[in-house]
């Protein structure tokens, strides 16, 4: 278990910062980015259990242990053998299974929707561009460096539930706003 007992160390002012191997990294690694963007991720799933009703509370906690999982799991690097916390194939078989759950009372889309809709469905739309990106940023450092590869399959898996649970909050899709191709390239009076 994780003990902090004084939170600024100093050790970060030069511009470096610690792996979980005890390896000093610049601020500005790809590694360091990709841990960013997850924390980022997880924050603004914070931010979305503000807004959603009871029953979707404890997934959306559990999605946040599964960020502070995968951000354990980056901040090691794949070659260090002390590596024991890495993102499992569960992990994203359970956001499966949620999403096949979901899918049960939703209605077939006929058309891309506009992020939008309930407030917790806008929040909700805005974590799941935040994951895109986190996502894009893993399979950046995974050009450079070997990592688990179920870090960016959990986080494209992610992205998917949460546009479902988008689906779901919109009153199960009968409030999604549509997209209109071309709506505003008619002439205006």
């Amino acid at each position: 278990m994780v003990k902090l007992t004084k939170i600024y160390t100093r050790g970060g002012d030069q511009g470096k910062t610690s792996l979980g191997s005890g390896e000093r990294v610049s601020k500005t690694s790809l590694r360091i980015e990709a841990i960013g963007e997850v924390d980022e991720l997880n924050a603004m799933i914070g931010i979305c259990t503000l807004f959603v009703e009871k029953e979707f509370l404890e997934d959306l906690r559990s999605i946040q242990h599964d960020l502070f999982d995968l951000g354990g799991d980056l901040c090691v690097p794949e070659t260090d053998a002390k590596k024991c916390l890495k993102l499992k194939d569960q992990q994203v078989l359970w956001l499966e299974k949620k999403m096949d759950l979901f899918n049960r009372t939703l209605e077939p889309l006929s058309s891309f929707i506009l992020p939008g809709g309930s407030k917790a469905s806008s929040y909700l739309h805005l974590a799941r561009t935040i994951t895109r990106r986190a996502e894009r940023k893993i399979l950046s450092l995974s050009e450079k460096e070997i990592i688990n590869r179920e870090s960016a399959i959990y986080l494209n898996r992610l992205s998917d539930y949460l546009f479902v649970l988008c689906r779901v909050l919109n009153n199960n899709g009968s409030e999604d706003v549509l997209w209109i191709p071309g709506k505003n390239q008619k002439e205006k009076v």
